[in-house]
């Protein structure tokens, strides 16, 4: 953050030229593939929003020089280094209103790739569809399909900029849904391999959900401020709810998640003391417990129904990263300032708050019996620790020191080890192996020395654990999981996340959601 703050502030303090110099530089050179309005088109949105994986000053190196696997190409013969800088400080100003990007906007973007009906009524290839991963590769913006049984790639596509790592499934885990920084969601069948739809939900998204039933695919938006909810067969739009507390403040949504016994969305909000529930399930199912909002029927005769309706839970601090029990009837959500709110989904109110200090990365917890009591483990982005809580009396019931802050913590329910890496400090190339039974490390590893090692997902039987090693020259690593011995490694370009269609589908509880 330093850096980029300080990259930042060097572009700002540039002797400026006039800003219709800075906005011709931009018509000339970047409109056509960026859109007039730096929303986006061929090539991704240039908005302060959407450029946080890109520090400014490399930002002018990409305009000068391209940025390899993609179709920016370096402008180095046709500007100077001073006109680059021009540019990048344009691109990093914020838009002087929010842009408008309704049902409208999103129908209008919404593009068929392969026809439902031309799609097989069974998989291509001959692996195991429910042992496939969903490998992100951030380095050159390309999925792998990968067969989680032989570990080789079944496919590799290219995808859009900054695709988020974070793949969900639909429930039968034939379709796999993915959404970029940009707001543009796929639909991709992992029968055929091949695409069936796409759609630009927001103009910068944080992640997406699938609803239990597979019907809605939700999408939480930071630009604009709305939760955009689609039909999960064509990706057509079906509402757009603008994100506001009851005092009409405007909020950019942190992130959406399904829950499934509840049958309904569960959204963070980033700037407002709500967390919002939307049922989606029919009304007899999410009757208990819910507050449904009403609207009149075009006849006029009665009220019915709302689709999708809004139940405000007010809690007591902005809750922006979510863990949930595993029956759904608690949410756990952490502020940045080291506190934990326990809120009860039925009664809508606050029961408890846990000390945690640093900032613990709950939507990466998970969930574990030990000694006849159910765990739940965070890692933290600014600690080097990993803290266990008691699910019954939600106290913390040890810090596990760990090499350095991590982002990722995974396990499985048939294997009695839990992974968590040090990617957020100085020590990234560390894998620290925690025994669940006795709450101790194991073993250290060390995958690839010097190298940022991070997210392990295991396979579905839980036999193997993959690491991803998140360098342009990386590899994802393939260990056993009760020996620690490497089997296998597959050079991949800065793989990201790699989720298994089956924990994920099936909720597994050493995976998040």
């Amino acid at each position: 953050m330093k850096s980029l703050l300080a990259g930042l502030l060097a572009l700002l303090a540039l002797p400026a030229l006039a800003d219709a110099d800075a906005g011709k530089l931009y018509a000339d050179h970047c409109a056509d593939c960026h859109g007039f309005d730096r929303l986006g088109g061929v090539g991704p949105a240039l908005l302060p929003e959407n450029l946080g994986r890109l520090k400014p000053a490399e930002a002018v190196q990409v305009i000068l020089e391209g940025r390899v696997a993609t179709q920016m190409l370096g402008m180095g013969d046709k500007l100077s280094r001073g006109e680059a800088e021009v540019l990048a400080k344009h691109i990093y100003t914020p838009l002087a209103r929010i842009p408008v990007w309704g049902e409208t906007e999103i129908a209008a973007s919404r593009v068929t790739l392969t026809p439902p009906e031309s799609l097989p009524a069974k998989p291509v290839h001959q692996a195991n569809p429910l042992n496939l991963f969903t490998v992100v590769e951030l380095g050159d913006h390309h999925v792998t399909i990968l067969d989680g049984d032989r570990f080789l790639p079944l496919n590799r596509f290219q995808s859009r900029f900054a695709l988020h790592g974070g793949a969900k499934y639909s429930p039968d885990g034939r379709f796999v849904y993915l959404a970029s920084r940009d707001g543009w969601v796929l639909k991709y069948d992992l029968y055929s391999l091949k695409p069936v739809a796409e759609v630009r939900v927001g103009i910068n998204t944080r992640n997406i959900a699938v609803s239990s039933d597979g019907r809605y695919v939700a999408a939480a938006n930071y630009l604009p401020h709305t939760i955009t909810l689609l039909d999960a067969s064509d990706l057509s739009p079906l509402k757009v709810i603008e994100v506001k507390d009851e005092n009409g403040t405007s909020s950019r949504v942190s992130a959406i998640y399904t829950a499934p016994p509840r049958q309904a969305f569960i959204a963070a909000l980033k700037d407002v003391k709500e967390v919002w529930e939307i049922p989606y399930g029919d009304t007899a199912k999410v009757s208990a417990g819910l507050v449904h909002g009403y609207e009149k029927s075009k006849a006029g005769a009665r009220p019915v129904q709302s689709r999708f309706p809004l139940r405000r839970i007010v809690v007591d601090g902005i809750l922006d990263d979510f863990f949930f029990d595993p029956a759904y009837a608690h949410l756990i959500g952490a502020s940045r300032e080291g506190k934990a709110q326990v809120v009860d989904l039925l009664a809508g109110r606050t029961i408890k708050s846990i000390e945690l200090s640093g900032m613990p990365h709950l939507g990466s917890g998970i969930v574990f019996q030990s000694e006849g009591r159910q765990l739940m483990a965070t890692p933290n982005l600014k600690e080097s620790i990993v803290s266990i809580v008691d699910m019954k009396n939600w106290e913390v019931v040890k810090r596990i020191a760990t090499p350095g802050p991590g982002f990722f913590l995974r396990g499985h329910e048939n294997s009695p080890y839990a992974w968590t890496d040090a990617m957020m400090g100085k020590v990234k190339d560390t894998m620290t192996i925690i025994d669940t039974r006795t709450l101790e490390v194991v073993r250290t590893i060390t995958p690839s020395p010097g190298k940022t090692a991070a997210h392990v997902e295991f396979t579905r039987d839980g036999k193997y654990a993959l690491v991803s090693i998140w360098e342009m020259d990386g590899d994802l690593v393939i260990y056993d999981a009760a020996t620690f011995l490497e089997v296998k490694r597959l050079p991949m370009k800065k793989p990201s996340g790699k989720y298994n269609v089956w924990n994920k589908i099936n909720y597994s509880s050493g995976t998040s959601h």
